[in-house]
C-alpha cells in the first residue's frame, strides 16, 4: 500500500487508573510513548502522528524528533482523538488510511503493524485488525484476553472477524486467537466509526470493535505470531523494561 496516503496515529494521555502518567513511564531512559513512536517509525508504512491528551505528552514526543498534535482531553476514547488529531492535522483530506496504534505497546514488533495495514488490501474490508495463536489453556479461560473469531490457521493467515469474545464455550473449538487492540482504517469508516453511539454490545462487553460489526462494519483479521505486551500496571511496566533491555 502506498506509505504517502498512511498515518499512524497514536492516542496517548495521562490518566490511567493503574499507571497514572502512563506515557511518560520511563523505559530504559526513554518515555514509554517515545518506544512506542519508535516502534512506529520502524514500520515505515507512513507518517506518524502523536494525538495527545496533554501538552506534556506532545513536549515530549518534538523533542525525539517526532510529530504530536493536542487534543481535547476530554475525549471518550482513543478512536476519538485519533479522529479529531487526524482532522485537525489533514483537512485536505491526503492520508486515506489510518493506523491506530496503542501509546501502551512499547514491545510491539514492526512486522505487526504492517501486517495490520496489509489487511486493507482486502477491498471488502472497512477495517483490518491482528490477532496471534493462544497456546495457553489458562489464555483462553482469562476474560481479559479478548479473542477473536475468525477462520484463522496455520494455513490462513487472512480472515473476516465473526466476533468478538471475552470467554468462549464449547461452539468455539481451538485455535483460539488473541486479538490485539492495533487497528487500520479507510479515513471514512474511522469518521462513521466514531459518529456513532455505543452500541449494545460494546456496552455488554466493552469492547470498542462491537460498534463498528454491529453497523456492519467488516473486520478482517491478519495473523501474527507474536503478542505484544500492554503495559498497564506497574508489573507490566517492569517487565516491559526486562524486555526492552535484550533488544
Amino acid at each position: 500500500m502506498d506509505n504517502q496516503n498512511t498515518i499512524v496515529v497514536i492516542p496517548a494521555r495521562m490518566a490511567s487508573t493503574r499507571l497514572p502518567g502512563k506515557p511518560l513511564a520511563d523505559i530504559n531512559g526513554l518515555p514509554m510513548i517515545v518506544h512506542c513512536w519508535k516502534r512506529a517509525r520502524e514500520a515505515m508504512i507512513g507518517q506518524v502522528l502523536v494525538a495527545a491528551a496533554e501538552n506534556e505528552i506532545a513536549d515530549v514526543i518534538r523533542a525525539h524528533g517526532g510529530d504530536a498534535i493536542v487534543t481535547d482531553p476530554a475525549l471518550p476514547s482513543g478512536s476519538d482523538r485519533i479522529a479529531q488529531a487526524l482532522a485537525l492535522r489533514d483537512p485536505q483530506r491526503r492520508f486515506e488510511h489510518v493506523v491506530n496504534l496503542q501509546g501502551d505497546l512499547p514491545t510491539i514488533d514492526s512486522l505487526s503493524i504492517q501486517r495490520c495495514l496489509a489487511g486493507l488490501i482486502n477491498a471488502a474490508a472497512d477495517i483490518s485488525t491482528i490477532a496471534a495463536r493462544i497456546e495457553a489453556t489458562a489464555d483462553v479461560a482469562n476474560p481479559n484476553i479478548v479473542k477473536a473469531i475468525a477462520p484463522l490457521s496455520a494455513d490462513r493467515e487472512v480472515a473476516f472477524a465473526r466476533d468478538f469474545l471475552r470467554q468462549v464455550g464449547p461452539e468455539h473449538p481451538a485455535p483460539h486467537w488473541h486479538h490485539i487492540g492495533v487497528y487500520a482504517y479507510r479515513r471514512p469508516v474511522l469518521e462513521r466509526f466514531v459518529s456513532l453511539p455505543v452500541s449494545p454490545r460494546e456496552a455488554d462487553r466493552k469492547l470498542e470493535q462491537m460498534r463498528a460489526m454491529d453497523n456492519d462494519m467488516r473486520i478482517v483479521v491478519v495473523r501474527v505470531d507474536t503478542v505484544p505486551l500492554g503495559v498497564d500496571t506497574p508489573h507490566e511496566l517492569e517487565t516491559a523494561r526486562r524486555m526492552l533491555r535484550t533488544t
